[in-house]
């Protein structure tokens, strides 16, 4: 709920902000400064690219888009240094917190460095200006705090990360941990002998006709219910990927996996058809090997659900290590299509 509340205010906040900048430049364009009003639209420009602004804006070209727009502001404060006007150098206060969150970490730091060093040089070349020292006092010390801001931010993500095992829409377990949980499984199985599978499971998004991304989004919060209703307690489900996931079988054997995955995906079928999406399910289904790792189990079951949709989605299919990776075998129950 915390994390919804803070996506919720974040939003409210970029819309808020966006409708300043661009009433700021507008005005500015109307009573002739076009630098500021430059600047004004940069940053609406850098804000509409924003995540916060709307969750779609995290695939490209979004991100390749918001940078050029931040990379436009730097230069047209640089400009400002010299031709005015002077009130543009007091935007720099905000610079490096929009830098950070912005560009690696490294390009960051340099363009703090060189736009403090710019206000410095200009600032003592700017004759007539009497609040031109105060200001590079101030721009100094806010730098200073919001170091200090970005300092607490990163000790905080790094102490709350091993925390963070759950998928905030489907409380899947996190991607971040699906390999080493299933490699600690792997080596239980082969210490105490016993079979292990795992089932992917996708979302045949390929094959519908319309965009499906914003109903999938809200149906995916009933999807990890479904699935956590399905496992038992000592099963463990992953997000693999924005529509797939990985389940984790202990003490199970491919035939039964099998059994068990035909069972979901149907579940899942129904769940989908009752929201009326008009998507299938496929699923594949990977069995221990001897000499299989955390990496080639994965990829055994990303290959059989590679199949699954390649021969038209809606069913399930099995992996065999006897046979070419792009022609696993077929189990008995999920020849075709229910």
């Amino acid at each position: 709920m915390a994390q919804t509340a803070d996506k919720f205010l974040l939003n409210r906040l970029s819309r808020a902000s966006l409708v300043v900048f661009v009433a700021i430049a507008v005005l500015c364009a109307l009573f002739g400064e076009p630098l500021t009003a430059a600047c004004a639209a940069a940053v609406a420009g850098i804000i509409i690219c924003g995540r916060s602004f709307h969750p779609g804006r995290g695939a490209n070209p979004w991100p390749t888009i918001q940078k050029l727009f931040f990379t436009a502001l730097i230069l047209l404060l640089m400009t400002s240094f010299w031709t005015g006007p002077w009130a543009l150098s007091h935007w720099l206060y905000g610079l490096a917190l929009v830098a950070f969150a912005l560009v690696p970490r490294g390009i960051a730091t340099l363009v703090t460095v060189v736009m403090v060093v710019l206000a410095m040089v200009a600032a003592h070349w700017a004759e007539g200006i009497a609040d031109r020292h105060q200001m590079v006092s101030a721009l100094l010390l806010t730098i200073l705090l919001s170091v200090v801001l970005i300092f607490l931010r990163e000790y905080k993500t790094r102490q709350l990360a091993p925390l963070r095992r759950t998928d905030e829409l489907t409380q899947a377990a996190s991607r971040e941990y699906l390999s080493a949980d299933l490699h600690k499984e792997i080596q239980r199985s082969e210490r105490e002998g016993t079979d292990m599978s795992i089932i992917m499971i996708g979302l045949d998004a390929h094959a519908s006709d319309n965009d499906p991304d914003e109903d999938i989004r809200s149906i995916l919060p009933r999807i990890g219910r479904f699935l956590h209703s399905q496992i038992r307690d000592f099963d463990t489900y992953y997000r693999a990927a924005d529509l797939q996931f990985l389940v984790i079988l202990p003490g199970i054997a491919t035939h039964d996996a099998t059994n068990r995955a035909e069972t979901i995906r149907k579940g899942l079928g129904t769940l989908l058809e009752t929201h009326g999406m008009n998507l299938t399910v496929s699923t594949g289904i990977a069995g221990l090997n001897i000499g299989d790792d955390a990496d080639s189990l994965q990829q055994s079951a990303a290959n059989a659900l590679r199949r699954a949709q390649q021969q038209g989605g809606n069913r399930t299919q099995a992996y065999s290590t006897w046979s070419p990776i792009t022609s696993p075998i077929q189990p008995r129950a999920e020849g075709s299509a229910p």
